[in-house]
């Protein structure tokens, strides 16, 4: 089944599909100066710890950070100065535009300078995807945020009225945001997902994956942002994505410290073929090798699955399978079903690599201009 929806998705490639789609994968970060644009990227692609975001310098220029993980995008910090006229390229080569907000900036300047960039980005690009992060939710009491993210709405979206009437039907998205919690990682992700084409085809290979085992909830994360580039039908859970993140984390700081035991040579020749044959003569004993310097210099591969089970009063255990260099299946099983039919969880992983890996495969093909 994953094969097939593998080769689906390369036929729909090549009957129809638009390569320009991929190349213009441009995101670009608008908004007032110290509302926290760079330290969302630095958070996001630099792994940089939350506190230190502090430290940060703010952007004096157009700062462009390349993000390849299903397919490749290039992401933009602009500084807070910045306008439509000084930004140095056509919005209509600009995929999505995320404008970031402090969530205590309740001022009218920075609701007229993103009123400012939705009119025109949509008159020249109606087609863009307008996404908007009320950031720094940490610095209020819950009350106090839920309130302040309702008038930023109000009043964007009350300019926008009187800008003019068709612009009340702008598809305009509001996310409330974090760099202390995973809240920045759902919004971003949810930006992505507007440029992955390939997008149904990874959710019907993660319901089959789900069906199979019994999983109430499976991710496709990029193992470095913690973005979940796809994920099942089932509603997110703010619960269940904490926790998966958190195991995702895990792996990140610990998984270096281990290296598997298996030397690379018996590793190899345990998926290689076996090509021996049979023989009456006796065979000779083996012969001492020079260690071969460049081997020993190879570093050992990240470990390709993992799981860890949670306390007993929660019986869910988590699961970790690489599928692709940069993206990982994290799932969320029973622990009695995941004790009892692992055989059958692992062989579902096997053809659900398949099937995310020549999906992967297209992408990257399209991405390089190979497919007509």
């Amino acid at each position: 089944m994953s094969h097939h929806i593998g080769q689906r998705f390369f036929s729909w490639v090549q009957e129809g599909s638009s390569l320009e789609t991929i190349s213009s994968g441009t995101i670009t970060e608008y908004g007032p100066a110290r509302s926290g644009k760079t330290s969302i990227l630095q958070v996001l692609f630099k792994n940089l710890p939350s506190k230190q975001t502090f430290y940060l310098e703010p952007t004096m220029r157009v700062t462009k950070h390349p993000f390849d993980t299903l397919i490749p995008l290039e992401i933009w910090d602009c500084p807070g100065n910045i306008t439509v006229d000084t930004l140095g390229a056509s919005l209509s080569e600009i995929s999505s535009i995320v404008f970031v907000i402090d969530i205590r900036d309740l001022y009218q300047q920075p609701v007229i300078k993103l009123v400012e960039f939705i009119v025109a980005a949509c008159q020249v690009n109606p087609n863009i995807n307008l996404e908007v992060f009320v950031h720094k939710a940490e610095k209020l009491q819950e009350d106090d945020k839920i309130e302040n993210f309702r008038q930023i709405h109000e009043r964007v979206m009350d300019r926008l009225a009187d800008e003019s009437p068709e612009y009340e039907q702008v598809p305009l998205n509001f996310h409330l945001t974090s760099v202390y919690d995973y809240s920045l990682q759902e919004a971003f992700s949810r930006v992505i997902h507007k440029l992955i084409d390939s997008l149904p085809y990874l959710e019907n290979l993660l319901n089959i994956f789900c069906a199979n085992t019994s999983s109430p909830k499976a991710f496709l994360f990029d193992t470095t942002s913690k973005l979940y580039v796809a994920t099942d039908a089932s509603p997110v859970d703010q619960a269940t994505h904490n926790l998966c993140c958190d195991y995702l984390q895990m792996l990140n700081s610990f998984g270096p410290l281990y290296k598997s035991n298996t030397p690379p040579d018996l590793l190899s020749s345990r998926l290689a073929p076996s090509t021996a044959t049979a023989s009456s003569s006796p065979s000779l004993p083996p012969r001492a090798e020079t260690p071969d310097p460049s081997r020993l210099s190879v570093k050992a591969p990240f470990y390709p699955s993992a799981s860890a089970s949670l306390s007993p009063s929660q019986p869910v255990t988590l699961t970790y399978h690489l599928v692709t260099p940069h993206l990982a299946l994290v799932a969320s099983l029973p622990t009695p079903v995941f004790e009892m039919r692992r055989g059958l969880v692992e062989w579902n992983v096997v053809w659900f690599r398949e099937g995310v890996r020549e999906i992967w495969q297209v992408e990257k093909e399209r991405s390089e201009g190979e497919l007509a």
